[in-house]
């Protein structure tokens, strides 16, 4: 299927498009001007304290991730162990905590 135009909607819409396809001739260069593209060195800089920051940032997190066990599952030989025979760990979180109540003071 075929879109025809008719002639007479044709010639405004590639006039127009003529005129803004233009570049501005007033000297306004879209605020591209000699400075353009340029960065300083204090944006240098600042670029470098962001690249040396990650790199300390990755090499904190990278000890971390070494230090966690390779499973959080609790091991099989703990629950094969006599029931008389409890670890020292397992004794002490099975104790109820016992919570100190606030006292109350009164002036």
């Amino acid at each position: 299927m075929s879109l025809l135009v008719p002639a007479f909607a044709v010639v405004p819409v590639t006039a127009a498009s003529q005129f803004l396809a233009q570049q501005p001739g007033n000297g306004d260069n879209g605020g591209q001007g000699e400075d353009f593209g340029k960065s300083s060195p204090v944006g240098f800089l600042i670029l470098i304290l962001f690249l040396i920051a990650v790199a300390l940032l990755v090499r904190s997190m990278t000890k971390h991730l070494k230090r966690l066990p390779e499973s959080f599952d609790e091991p099989a030989s703990d629950a094969a162990a006599p029931s008389g025979d409890v670890p020292v760990e397992k004794a002490v979180a099975e104790e109820p905590a016992k919570a100190e109540k606030p006292v109350a003071k009164s002036d």
